[in-house]
């Protein structure tokens, strides 16, 4: 059985030990986050503080825009904008790696503690009951603040929670 998390796409870009897992795994990823890829592109701000790192890291978003860009993954994606809440087929990223976009709409439950891509991913991982993944741990202290029912991993903890079976308890 594969592991599911909600994460976002520049994280699969980021950390190359999501595309290469044990066991598999299924990302769902809210499609704003998927548009956030192209603003990172074009920026002039870094995302990394290192300039040889930010340059890496760009080249890995590219090459994720590129991929996700191809004709039959692209159409993936397009079926899933036609209604609200809409899941595109699994798209392979990985041997044992595959992501589903996700049409995350709603934005106003959390939208004085959360961005909207934030509060996207909270609504993605409690309608689909599946836990959140990030390396924010600001992000992950105000889920806690806020007392948010979902379950919630540090991608410093991405090994052991896709390698145990952690999936019942809820923070």
């Amino acid at each position: 059985m594969s592991r599911q998390f909600v994460t976002e796409a520049v994280m699969l870009a980021i950390y190359g030990e999501l595309l290469l897992t044990p066991v598999p795994v299924e990302y769902m990823v809210p499609y704003t986050s998927l548009l956030e890829l192209y603003e990172f592109i074009s920026s002039e701000e870094p995302l990394m503080s290192n300039d040889e790192d930010d340059k890496h890291v760009k080249e890995k978003v590219r090459e994720l825009l590129d991929y996700l860009d191809e004709p039959l993954n692209k159409k993936k994606i397009q079926k899933a904008l036609g209604m609200p809440w809409a899941k595109s087929p699994y798209i392979l990223i990985g041997e044992s790696t595959r992501i589903m976009v996700v049409n995350a709409m709603d934005t106003a439950p959390y939208g004085e503690f959360f961005d909207p891509v934030e509060t996207e991913l909270l609504l993605v991982s409690q309608r689909e009951q599946v836990p959140l993944l990030t390396d924010q741990p600001e992000l992950i202290h105000r889920i806690i603040d806020a007392a948010i029912s979902i379950q919630v991993f540090d991608i410093d903890d991405f090994q052991f929670a896709v390698e145990g079976d952690h999936f019942t308890h809820h923070i």
